[in-house]
């Protein structure tokens, strides 16, 4: 994932900050609860595509 890119990205249902997760190849937004799929390098930022977060994943 760019960086770059990675700062101009913001969660469409927040507008908040999004982390890279390296491993599940996903951007996740702690404020909307959800986890939105990175394919083929590219970000999908529909939240109809994102996975909820649960509490033990959020370390609540």
């Amino acid at each position: 994932m760019d960086t770059k890119l990675l700062e101009l990205l913001v969660c469409p249902v927040t507008k908040g900050p999004l982390v890279y997760d390296r491993e599940k190849q996903e951007l996740i937004s702690r404020s909307a609860r959800l986890a939105y799929p990175i394919h083929d390098g590219l970000p999908v930022m529909l939240e109809t595509e994102a996975r909820t977060l649960s509490d033990e994943e959020l370390g609540l």
